[in-house]
């Protein structure tokens, strides 16, 4: 049975967490955005990669959103654009790349984004419809766009994209130490069970710490494959546990994990059993929150 201590302790952990994911949630819809002199500019993250409003950056300029439409016919934009999807983009059409290139520069020479994505297969930039619609650039191509609006203009917009992606490496180290802080909460109900359940009376203390080791190595297997000596010798160049280097998602079902584990014990399942169980739920739960979108965003 959990202390007051205990309960208490795992209760006010999970209340923190909960209103941490809420802020998180809450800083993903609202924080991705750059705020450059008077413009807000939207940040939207696809397949993990972030692209930059071009049609927000425009908004305090005169000619507003055409800028776009000049930026891209113009010859030097296109060499820039061909460059930079040679060497981002396998799938990048470059003989269609190359019947743009002999038509930049002449007087019929027509381009908008859409028609550079259609006709080259390009992936640095894309055009969205709906509540955040407009065009959009990876950072490399919208701080190119913002040299060609304004040097200033590009100054400010990189320094407010690297302080945007500072908080948000910030708020990932923090979900980290907030799992591994749960991981050894639950590691303490995981140690009582086994202490309740499995350590027989009047033992030693080394026998006693045998038993808390072996179990721990349980869930080290169920979950990574591996024991934690089995980890340290194949990385006898690396400092602290196998745990120290787990994954995010890992140290999620590390913590879920201690928990079933204890409750298993208590319902008296062999350690054999245990193992084949444990190792279920951490393939299931993996599956899950490699999966999830929530998770994603928190990279």
């Amino acid at each position: 049975m959990l202390t007051n201590n205990q309960y208490n302790s795992t209760v006010i952990l999970h209340i923190f967490i909960s209103l941490y994911s809420i802020y998180s949630e809450n800083f993903m819809a609202k924080g991705r955005i750059l705020q450059v002199k008077e413009s807000e500019i939207t940040v939207i993250s696809q397949q993990n990669t972030d692209y930059i409003s071009l049609t927000d950056m425009t908004v305090s300029f005169k000619e507003g959103s055409g800028l776009i439409g000049k930026w891209i016919t113009n010859k030097n934009t296109i060499e820039y654009l061909g460059v930079w999807e040679r060497v981002n983009n396998p799938d990048f059409n470059y003989p269609e790349f190359g019947v743009i290139g002999q038509e930049a520069g002449t007087n019929r020479f027509i381009m908008s984004v859409g028609q550079w994505i259609d006709r080259t297969k390009a992936v640095g930039m894309l055009v969205k419809a709906g509540r955040y619609g407009g065009t959009y650039a990876h950072k490399d191509i919208a701080f190119h766009f913002a040299m060609w609006l304004s040097p200033e203009f590009q100054i400010y917009l990189v320094n407010e994209f690297q302080r945007l992606k500072d908080e948000e490496n910030d708020r990932l180290k923090l979900e980290w130490n907030l799992q591994r802080t749960l991981a050894k909460v639950n590691y303490q109900i995981h140690t009582d069970a086994i202490k309740e359940n499995l350590i027989p009376q009047e033992v030693t203390k080394q026998q006693a710490n045998f038993v808390y080791a072996n179990e721990a190595d349980l869930l080290n297997v169920a979950l990574f494959g591996i024991t934690a000596k089995e980890w340290r010798d194949n990385n006898p160049d690396k400092t602290g546990n196998i745990r120290d280097y787990a994954t995010l998602e890992q140290l999620v079902v590390l913590s879920n994990m201690e928990s079933v584990n204890a409750l298993l014990i208590r319902q008296g399942l062999s350690q054999s059993e245990r193992l084949l169980q444990l190792n279920k739920v951490a393939i299931t739960q993996m599956k899950s929150l490699l999966a999830s979108n929530a998770m994603k965003k928190l990279k």
